[in-house]
């Protein structure tokens, strides 16, 4: 198991940023989604071809950082990257719609302690207001947009962490083959972090079932 942990690590990180990457950094434009085309609508909630691309590239570029020169439109194709990509960008709009139903909320304190704690808006250790404003300035992106993004991510973060908490593990039997306290913790982790994992992706499809979704796929074909 072991074996395996390491061998799908690249993999699991890669789709973990997947799901928060397009709430978190800095954007390459605007994000008026009025202006924008639907590719995808999840109940009232849009996602625009400027979510899609923005957030494939960003994949994209991951990979390409994993994988160096190995990684071509051929290994791509193989990962299914394009439909992962807005696979990922659905089940967030889901999660989040299900936190509004029932009724999760990031207050003003949580969100000023997250960006407070933003490395890159700290000098020496401390936030540092003008270095955060003058990085959003360079990014065009407004103090409003950004901070919408993260409430965005931590209601994500939030809502998962309920659904986990959720699956319960079985320590007695972790142990029991392992017979190492050392290896019975990555043992025990790696279990939890994949138990959780289909937790959420069982919630996410069940609630899909429920909602009005519509994908337009020809505008990425």
């Amino acid at each position: 198991m072991l074996h395996f942990m390491r061998k799908h690590a690249k993999f699991f990180y890669v789709f973990f940023f997947l799901i928060i990457i397009s709430f978190i950094g800095f954007y390459a434009g605007p994000l008026d989604k009025s202006t924008t085309i639907p590719l995808a609508e999840v109940g009232k909630e849009r996602i625009t071809l400027d979510d899609y691309y923005r957030t494939y590239d960003r994949a994209r570029n991951l990979y390409r950082d994993i994988y160096k020169e190995k990684f071509d439109e051929e290994m791509e194709k193989k990962l299914k990257l394009r439909e992962k990509v807005l696979e990922s960008l659905i089940e967030e709009k889901v999660l989040l719609l299900a936190a509004k139903e029932i009724g999760i909320i990031i207050k003003d304190e949580e969100l000023e302690e997250a960006i407070t704690h933003e490395q890159a808006f700290t000098r020496n250790g401390v936030f540092d207001r003008e270095i955060y404003l003058r990085t959003l300035e360079l990014n065009r992106i407004t103090p409003e947009m950004f901070e919408n993004s993260k409430r965005q991510e931590l209601t994500l973060a939030k809502i998962k962490k309920i659904i986990g908490e959720s699956v319960d593990l079985t320590d007695d039997k972790i142990q029991q083959m392992s017979g190492d306290e050392k290896i019975a913790k990555a043992l025990r982790q790696a279990v939890l972090a994949d138990k959780r994992e289909r937790a959420i992706k069982s919630y996410v499809d069940g609630l899909k079932k429920q909602m009005k979704i519509k994908i337009n796929t020809e505008l990425i074909s």
